[in-house]
């Protein structure tokens, strides 16, 4: 008898705890989230490629679609033909220059899409306004060449960027591992308005972006150390509600795979996730070489009114589907 009745507390005791992870954390009874997605649109609007077998060194100018739009990633046009077409927020990337500015440009040589060699350091900003960016771009093999000619000049500093969209979002993506182009950035945002400050989020490596974080504590910020430490804390803690400190102020990128087994997923995980002043982006597959939502096939496998982050690369495909354009 006295077994029987340990069991029956044990199996209540059990049911009482399943009971409260299901409510606390179910989307179910969750008040319905109002808005569209927010579209972080990958390097504005650019040409796109084919993803097998990407590596870090992969040419992805060499090996482009035939190209749909005329606009070359990380410009100045791409980004307003993004934010036209209903991105949020545009992504791009940034490397000091030799004269101690931060150029937009996304790979680690100008070998691959330029018609010169060496890095971004290398040059001074000038020195960059004479190079084409446009120059390696081929969809057949070295066939023919459509943007050769095209992106001379095309070259953006951070500063250009800024003024030229002053109320434009931006997340900005350090490219290097070296923490004084985290001191470099931050002495840079440091003497932006606040409200600027508000409209930008900063993530790369976790050298550069420590230094961010310690200098300018309430930027939104992310790299690969964060993120798992919040994600990881939040796995242990997350069933009770409780939000670790250190998902505070910074930037989720989660791939879709796994993004079903956090707790509250998806609307009670966003509303937590809101009060801690992060953004939370969705991002294809497994989330490796920047996959995105880029079609709209891709989108049906979204949760149901789904309200939170997406990442795409060709946000002037999927925009469409959600609202008119900005």
């Amino acid at each position: 008898m006295k077994i029987r009745r340990n069991w029956k507390k044990i199996m209540l005791f059990v049911l009482t705890v399943v009971v409260f992870l299901f409510l606390n954390n179910t989307s179910l009874f969750t008040e319905q989230r109002d808005g569209e997605p927010v579209l972080l649109a990958h390097r504005g609007i650019g040409q796109t490629f084919p993803m097998e077998g990407i590596e870090a060194d992969t040419c992805t100018a060499s090996r482009i679609y035939v190209p749909e739009h005329a606009y070359l990633e990380n410009t100045l046009p791409s980004m307003e033909a993004a934010f036209a077409a209903g991105a949020d927020i545009v992504e791009l990337d940034v490397k000091p220059t030799k004269d101690g500015q931060f150029a937009v440009f996304h790979d680690w040589t100008l070998d691959c899409r330029t018609n010169v060699t060496g890095s971004i350091s290398d040059y001074t900003m000038e020195e960059l306004k004479h190079i084409d960016i446009g120059y390696g771009y081929t969809a057949d093999e070295g066939v023919t060449y459509p943007f050769r000619g095209k992106g001379v000049g095309m070259i953006p500093s951070l500063d250009e960027v800024l003024t030229a969209f002053p109320d434009g979002e931006f997340l900005i993506h350090i490219k290097s591992t070296n923490p004084e182009e985290g001191k470099q950035l931050a002495e840079y945002l440091a003497g932006l308005p606040v409200k600027r400050l508000s409209q930008l989020a900063i993530y790369g490596d976790d050298a550069p972006i420590g230094i961010l974080h310690t200098a300018l504590p309430s930027l939104r910020v992310m790299s690969a150390d964060s993120l798992k430490s919040c994600l990881v804390s939040y796995a242990g803690a997350g069933w009770s509600g409780y939000i670790p400190s250190v998902c505070r102020n910074t930037q989720l990128h989660i791939p879709e795979k796994y993004a079903r087994y956090l707790w509250g997923w998806p609307d009670k995980f966003l509303n937590r996730m809101d009060g801690m002043n992060t953004r939370v982006f969705l991002v294809a597959g497994k989330g490796g070489w920047s996959e995105g939502f880029d079609t709209i096939e891709d989108l049906e496998r979204l949760p149901d009114q789904y309200s939170g982050g997406i990442w795409t690369n060709r946000v002037d495909v999927i925009a469409p589907e959600f609202t008119l354009p900005k």
